[in-house]
């Protein structure tokens, strides 16, 4: 099995361990049916978005934050507003403290920027 996958697979034990409530893993194309074929057969819900250079975004885990994903990831990652990132970050279980630096920053740069 290739390592990208062992990660896939790693993610998905730590969420049905409830380690997690939602993961993002960003993988090869061309295991999309692999990755997808594993999800259905655990009753896992997820989303797929294309990232490009032939990789795919991969959100699985709780419906409710899948649900919130798809109204919230409309574009690519890079695009996402400084709120709409602390958001997704908050939701993937980052360090709280680093995400409000993270969204500081960026908030930021933002305000700069328009001056």
């Amino acid at each position: 099995m290739p390592a990208e996958m062992k990660v896939l697979m790693n993610h998905i034990y730590e969420f049905k361990k409830g380690v997690r409530q939602m993961v993002l893993y960003t993988f090869n194309k061309k295991y999309e049916v692999f990755v997808t074929t594993r999800l259905q057969n655990q009753n896992i819900p997820y989303v797929i978005q294309p990232v490009g250079n032939g990789s795919l975004n991969l959100f699985f885990g709780r419906k409710e934050c899948l649900d919130a994903i798809q109204l919230m990831v409309t574009k690519p990652l890079n695009q996402l507003s400084p709120e709409e990132d602390f958001i997704l970050g908050a939701m993937l279980g980052y360090d709280i403290r680093l995400q409000c630096e993270r969204y500081c920053e960026r908030k930021c740069r933002i305000c700069k920027q328009a001056q």
